[in-house]
């Protein structure tokens, strides 16, 4: 404990060196947030979280030990321990929760019905029940969306395009990765995208980072010839993992973020959530000037992503053609 609480301190203590914008809460108010994170806190996908939320923290002027606290919670990659963690924030009577996917959201609007909520990575939040509606959420809670359903059926089309000649596509997935209406969603859609591309998509399911070896091996004797990777903060966190075993598979692919892209993934599409956390900081602008939750309408991106890495696209002795090729935002020679 005490060296979690050491390290809380370092991450806390990093903000004091930012500036005071001219649209800081007023002098003398501390206001106290709760962040509640799905890994560790010593990952580096989770101090990349942590660093967007700060940065954008900074923009609006907030600053550790002047006008800001942060208590930081970390469910360690343990979806079970959120509620417990989500309870524990709203006993502090902290001035507000940022959370990040749906499962962290819908935990913490269990834990309160007061304190306000900015989740900054929902899947579907009006179909998973979080928000009545993304123009005027109600509640207590609101914040950002990255379009998870609609997303991964793009995905699909984008490696047939990829690769044309692909008749068997393995989809690697983490039920309960947000909430069975979401996971439900995804699921119906990708298996319609599948039909109409005329391939054939046989679907890879784990619970946990220990399933990944059998999932591969599933795929290996199922003859796929490909793989799309659904959306979930766990695969997201086992990125590395994923990409060496879609390597070792000879797998073309493609994941949900740049970040998988950018460590020798073939191709990525979606939504930047850096981006999406460090916009979440608006939100808590406005809520702690006054702006309630429910009135402020849930964020979709605008923005997305196609990164192709070529140097994987070689190794596996795949042609890119070029007319993707000249649609992709980045090109990783």
């Amino acid at each position: 404990m005490i060296t979690r609480r050491a390290f809380l301190g370092t991450l806390v203590g990093g903000l004091l060196a930012a500036p005071i914008a001219a649209n800081a809460q007023q002098a003398g108010k501390v206001a106290r947030i709760g962040l509640l994170v799905f890994g560790p806190l010593d990952a580096p996908e989770t101090r990349q979280t942590v660093e967007a939320f700060r940065q954008g923290l900074r923009e609006h002027g907030y600053v550790a030990g002047q006008n800001i606290v942060i208590e930081y919670r970390s469910a360690d990659g343990k979806i079970d321990r959120l509620p417990g963690l989500a309870t524990e924030l709203a006993r502090l009577k902290v001035d507000l929760i940022a959370a990040g996917n749906t499962p962290m959201a819908r935990a913490a609007k269990q834990a309160t019905t007061t304190i306000p909520i900015v989740s900054f990575a929902m899947g579907d939040p009006v179909g998973d029940g979080i928000v009545a509606s993304l123009a005027r959420p109600g509640g207590n809670i609101t914040g950002s969306t990255f379009l998870g359903p609609e997303l991964v059926p793009k995905r699909l089309d984008l490696l047939k395009e990829a690769v044309p000649k692909v008749s068997r596509v393995a989809g690697l997935w983490h039920p309960g990765a947000f909430g069975e209406h979401t996971m439900q969603e995804m699921l119906k859609g990708t298996e319609a995208a599948a039909r109409t591309l005329g391939v054939q998509l046989q679907l890879a399911e784990v619970r946990s980072p220990d399933e990944f070896d059998r999932a591969f091996s599933t795929m290996t004797k199922e003859r796929a010839e490909a793989l799309v990777v659904f959306p979930s903060t766990m695969l997201f966190n086992a990125r590395r993992r994923i990409v060496d075993l879609a390597a070792k598979g000879r797998l073309p692919a493609i994941y949900q973020s740049r970040q998988f892209a950018e460590i020798g993934g073939l191709m990525s599409y979606g939504a930047s959530i850096t981006d999406l956390v460090r916009r979440s900081a608006t939100y808590v602008d406005k809520i702690l000037k006054g702006a309630r939750p429910a009135d402020l309408p849930v964020e979709q991106p605008t923005k997305f992503e196609l990164v192709i890495n070529l140097k994987t696209a070689k190794a596996l002795g795949l042609t890119i053609p070029p007319a993707l090729l000249l649609r992709a935002d980045e090109v990783i020679q």
